[in-house]
């Protein structure tokens, strides 16, 4: 059965453009659309479609309030569109914030480099949010994006550029995510391997094993800017290490972003730079459009944004992060992959699992998408699956050195 999608917009030409888009797969139908965040409201609770995109600027109620209203009486994944500007990375933050479970850029020129590219994501972006249930109150693995052998070839050899902004499918997540319904049988854990342990109650069950660690590495995308507020904000300004942060996001966004963690946090939040030392109680995130890698600097970790390669799908990449800190510090990282589309992180952590470092993954019941946590679960990577509500808590255990 076609996943059933509410479209709204206050322009009658994208309006049309998105129900065109969405029709043209057989697994979506797009059964009615609204042109304001009112009738959005009222069309949600009469239609109760499956998955809803939004506008954030419209005429009687913008999207963000609509957001809220909906997810307060019938909670139903969102998926915004948004400017690729300052302001409206602020306003899309603030849609998440609310209960918007993804966006995507409203220009859908800059979502990828041709028109092909940009209908399939807007479109398995939708599936992918039609997967996911949605409660109140709102609280086959895929291939990864590059393989090993390139990884560790741009780890080795990537030159320093100077940072420039991209708004190119650099900021794609293209890759699609098997539906969460899927029987563990069905999701490609190889026979043999021991399956990690799921921690979706408490944290109990986790004992801190006295490994000592020089940085905190977490990989996300779709639902990440949320998750990652869940889980910082729990730490204490005194956490004893280093973090580095690699969110799938637009290079206008990731600015924003950082400024809001900052705020909300009470360790130091900001975007990394190239030349950036790594102080523990501080997390940089990875710039969007770009590629963040993590080099050996005498005891701590120094900091470089290199351009990459144009045949990445991401940037930043989870996989480029993590196999840089498998070269700088070894045995001595604990890798988090959170919630997210595709298989990216699965190559990066495969390296640092071969080095002696510590995988953890976000359990499959409290993701918005079970797509990279899935591709290390099922690797073999990962020694807990941990729900997002006990992560920080779990973490600070692991990680604390007394």
């Amino acid at each position: 059965m076609a996943i059933k999608v509410l479209v709204v917009d206050d322009s009658s030409f994208f309006r049309r453009r998105v129900s065109e888009i969405v029709n043209q797969d057989p697994d979506l139908e797009v059964v009615a659309v609204a042109v304001n965040g009112k009738e959005a409201v009222e069309m949600a609770a009469k239609l109760k479609p499956q998955v809803i995109t939004m506008d954030i600027e419209m005429p009687v109620m913008d999207g963000i309030s609509a957001v809220r209203e909906i997810m307060a009486s019938n909670p139903t994944p969102i998926l915004m569109f948004s400017s690729l500007t300052h302001d409206g990375a602020k306003a899309t933050l603030d849609a998440l914030e609310a209960g918007a479970l993804d966006f995507l850029p409203k220009r859908f020129e800059d979502i990828a480099t041709n028109k092909d590219e940009a209908i399939s994501q807007l479109q398995q972006r939708i599936k992918a949010l039609g997967r996911r249930r949605m409660y109140r109150p709102v609280s086959a693995s895929t291939p990864s994006s590059i393989d090993t052998r390139r990884v560790s070839a741009l780890v080795h050899s990537t030159p320093t550029t100077a940072r420039r902004p991209l708004t190119s499918r650099s900021n794609s997540d293209v890759a699609s995510t098997t539906p969460s319904a899927t029987l563990t049988a069905r999701r490609g854990i190889p026979t043999g391997v021991e399956r990690p342990s799921s921690v979706p109650a408490s944290t109990s069950s986790i004992r801190a094993s006295g490994k000592q660690y020089k940085a905190l590495l977490i990989g996300t995308s779709t639902g990440g800017p949320v998750a990652l507020q869940k889980v910082l904000t729990e730490f204490p300004a005194n956490y004893p290490h280093p973090i580095v942060l690699i969110q799938h996001m637009p290079a206008a966004f990731t600015p924003a972003f950082a400024a809001r963690l900052n705020t909300l946090c009470k360790i130091n939040v900001k975007e990394a730079e190239t030349g950036d030392v790594m102080r523990p109680g501080c997390a940089y995130l990875a710039p969007g459009g770009m590629q963040l890698m993590i080099e050996r600097n005498g005891g701590a970790g120094r900091l470089k944004v290199v351009s990459g390669t144009s045949d990445m799908n991401y940037k930043p990449s989870v996989d480029i992060t993590f196999a840089s800190a498998s070269k700088a510090f070894g045995s001595d990282v604990l890798a988090v992959v959170l919630t997210g589309m595709g298989a990216d992180g699965r190559e990066g952590a495969r390296m640092l699992k071969s080095v002696g470092a510590t995988i953890w993954a976000q359990d499959e019941a409290s993701c918005v998408v079970y797509g990279m946590p899935q591709a290390v679960a099922s690797a073999g990577l990962v020694t807990h699956s941990i729900a997002l509500e006990h992560m920080a808590d779990a973490i600070l255990k692991e990680t604390s050195r007394g």
